[in-house]
């Protein structure tokens, strides 16, 4: 599904709809890979799907800290964790911050900024979402079903 996004208001629907379709996974984390440039919007998604399974603090981009993690009092979920490997070189590397433990935890939401980055450690089940910068208010945002 392709949405197109003129807003926050409508990346917070786009978000909210996600949410409504998640289907808890019983072998261990859900991961959503968020794919795209600098500037596409993924940040901005983790924040309004946060909001959406009710986070209320401030959820930030966890870029110079790599990971944060967001106490969830959601039905299906526990833990919301976000991730950026954009300074990672490998796999190795999000290992080295316990992401054996964190994927093995059907308790937790796991959304990944730049999984490329460390592909060779993604489960085949991980759910992708590509982000597209169109213009400066504008983004294309394709959730695969």
């Amino acid at each position: 599904m392709i949405v197109r996004s003129g807003s926050l208001r409508m990346t917070e629907n786009i978000a909210q709809t996600f949410v409504k379709k998640l289907a808890p996974n019983s072998a261990g984390a859900f991961v959503v890979g968020l794919y795209g440039d600098l500037g596409s919007g993924k940040t901005t998604f983790v924040q309004a799907t946060a909001r959406a399974l009710g986070v209320r603090q401030n959820v930030t981009s966890p870029t110079f800290v790599i990971m944060k993690s967001y106490s969830l009092n959601a039905k299906r979920y526990s833990v919301l964790i976000h991730i950026d490997a954009y300074r990672l070189n490998s796999g190795k590397e999000l290992e080295a911050l316990g992401w054996k433990e964190i994927i093995h935890n059907p308790n937790n939401i796991i959304f990944l900024e730049w999984p490329e980055r460390v592909s060779e450690i993604l489960p085949r089940s991980i759910r992708k979402i590509n982000f597209t910068f169109i213009d400066e208010n504008t983004r294309e945002i394709d959730v695969a079903t």
